[in-house]
């Protein structure tokens, strides 16, 4: 159920006891909020603050003075007079027994999961002293439904939350994931529909409470490969975003740039060379950048230009809208291009083999592992990216191998040529590839306009925030464009069914973009979110590089591309329409 406050009672302040201490607090909240809110612990499981309550796993329950039956925390409103135990011996029991019969609902895979250090499930089983074998697991047989290298729902572990059928329906409004059956035999399963198809988003797992619905793991592979690489060269890359958010799993602020101690992480686990994606937001701002105005300038040009960064967006276009395929920036995602220019350009400056060479992307995202098995994005017999893993899956390895995160050496990137401009950093955030464009964009049109004293525009601040969709009019040296910027797929049908109205759009699936994307650290919230884009644009401001077009090496690295007739193979791509598997 959903709880919407009356307008009666907003912003009153009453009294209630929480185990005998009095508190004032405003109506119209839950139980559980008002407890947060003052450091009392309630546990939680399928309780997501971004989605619909639904009081599903009955591990929050407290007891109200005067009522009989227990309440659950995060669905009851404080009432004035209300007192309220949270762990009183009714409490204790019924409780205790619901994480028991939960875990047997939850196949413990803990061995090999990427969240065994971070569930909340063995949290609170340690916590409470919970035993996790009393009942029998009834879902042994349970299927495991794989999404094209990407996402996997693991019914075996399910523990029926439907946070994961929520997130994908309500928020996402795809509805690729439905519930079969009723009470003790219900299943979270792929919808019959075919005119319904998973885009690898990954909001699945970010909002599942114990790894039932996760990544594809090649964390595993990876790891093999970093024990014996005989004779290959392993480098790990990683993408913008990835750095304002790693530090959450080791108790470091939100928002905080970590960059100097994943690279020590990552090198301490045995990568050869550690490079960052940023380079090559630059290398993808230019080409995008330079694609809109021609499309602008040209008769035939093909408008809107649509991003094309985000491979779920992507996936949903060719399969929900491929009649808009033409529409799409013909620019590879970064991480793509720069595992195009090491296999290249680095390869030839080094004197190594490309296909000795194995490069490993740490992602935001989940739907890049299905993007880096596009065969269209192959260089001669090479694809560009051999592995991705996201943040949780790096997460995962740097515990398992005892890596004192907070401690490790901190290190620099090795540099392809430079580390990129801040202007690739905000690509991380919603609104931020198009800023990026059109700061370089806004940079091209005032070098060729007659009026020298116009200066280019570096802020963009009108594309930025977590509104669902942000639509503005940006002038660049006198011409007037109309944008829109889409954060979370569950807003683009308006955008594209007004499409004309604009002459550029940036799509991004998640929620806040690749700083809320299914690969990040569990939690992620709206609210996690804000503060996550808020270290992204202070890390902006205070950068000395704030633009693609002043970074020397990315414009260098397109001219040799160019000249060796690489460029097309490397920096471009194309899109076909895609039916259902």
């Amino acid at each position: 159920m959903s709880i919407t406050p009356t307008n009666n009672y907003m912003n009153k302040k009453i009294n209630i006891k929480i185990n005998g201490k009095k508190y004032l607090v405003e109506t119209g909240q839950t139980i559980l909020n008002v407890a947060r809110a003052n450091n009392i612990f309630i546990p939680s499981l399928c309780y997501h603050p971004d989605l619909h309550v639904k009081a599903n796993c009955r591990v929050c329950v407290v007891e109200i003075k005067g009522q009989r039956r227990l309440s659950t925390a995060c669905s009851t409103q404080v009432a004035p007079g209300m007192e309220i135990f949270t762990d009183s011996a009714k409490v204790k029991t019924a409780r205790d027994t619901n994480l028991e019969l939960i875990f047997a609902s939850h196949r413990e895979k803990c061995s090999d999961c990427t969240l065994q250090y971070e569930c909340s499930l063995l949290s609170l089983a340690k916590r409470y002293k919970i035993k996790a074998n009393n009942f029998k697991d009834r879902k042994n047989n349970y299927l495991t439904y794989k999404f094209d290298k990407s996402v996997e729902i693991d019914g075996s572990q399910c523990i029926d939350c439907q946070n994961c059928v929520d997130v994908c329906k309500n928020v996402q409004k795809i509805g690729y994931l439905e519930v079969q059956g009723k009470g003790s035999d219900r299943k979270i399963i792929p919808t019959n529909n075919k005119k319904i198809d998973c885009i690898y988003c990954g909001q699945c797992t970010s909002h599942c409470p114990v790894a039932s619905a996760q990544e594809q793991s090649q964390s595993l592979e990876v790891e093999n490969i970093l024990r014996d690489k005989k004779d290959k060269t392993v480098i790990a890359i990683f993408a913008p975003s990835t750095r304002m958010t790693i530090g959450e799993d080791f108790a470091l602020p939100y928002g905080q740039d970590n960059s100097p101690k994943m690279i020590g992480a990552l090198k301490k686990l045995g990568f050869d060379q550690v490079m960052d994606v940023n380079f090559s937001a630059d290398t993808t701002t230019l080409v995008e950048a330079t694609e809109l105005l021609e499309r602008l300038s040209s008769p035939r040009g093909v408008l809107p230009l649509l991003t094309s960064c985000c491979p779920a967006w992507v996936k949903y276009l060719e399969f929900y809208r491929p009649d808009l395929i033409p529409n799409l920036t013909t620019s590879r995602s970064p991480h793509i291009q720069l595992g195009g220019i090491i296999k290249t350009y680095w390869a030839k400056e080094k004197k190594i083999k490309p296909e000795n060479i194995v490069v490993v992307s740490i992602m935001p995202c989940t739907a890049k592992k299905f993007e880096i098995t596009r065969s269209e994005l192959k260089i001669g017999k090479n694809y560009p990216v051999d592995y991705v893993l996201t943040v949780r899956e790096l997460v995962y390895l740097i515990k398992k191998n005892k890596i004192d995160f907070k401690k490790v050496a901190v290190e620099k990137s090795d540099n392809l040529i430079n580390d990129g401009s801040s202007a690739g950093l905000i690509f991380g955030a919603s609104g931020g590839v198009m800023e990026s464009a059109l700061r370089t964009a806004s940079y091209v049109l005032n070098s060729s306009a007659k009026n020298k004293l116009r200066t280019s525009r570096l802020e963009f601040k009108e594309v930025r925030g977590q509104a669902g969709v942000k639509e503005a009019q940006v002038t660049l040296s006198g011409k007037k464009l109309r944008v829109a910027v889409v954060n979370g797929i569950g807003n683009v049908k308006p955008v594209l069914k007004n499409i004309k109205k604009y002459d550029y759009i940036e799509v991004m699936s998640c929620p806040g973009a690749c700083l809320g994307g299914g690969g990040q650290p569990i939690p992620v919230s709206r609210e996690i979110v804000s503060k996550r884009t808020a270290g992204i644009y202070q890390v902006d401001k205070t950068s000395k590089l704030r633009t693609a077009h002043d970074n020397p090496s990315a414009v260098k690295i397109i001219e040799w591309l160019k000249d060796k007739k690489l460029d097309h193979e490397v920096l471009h791509t194309h899109y076909s329409k895609k039916t259902r598997k």
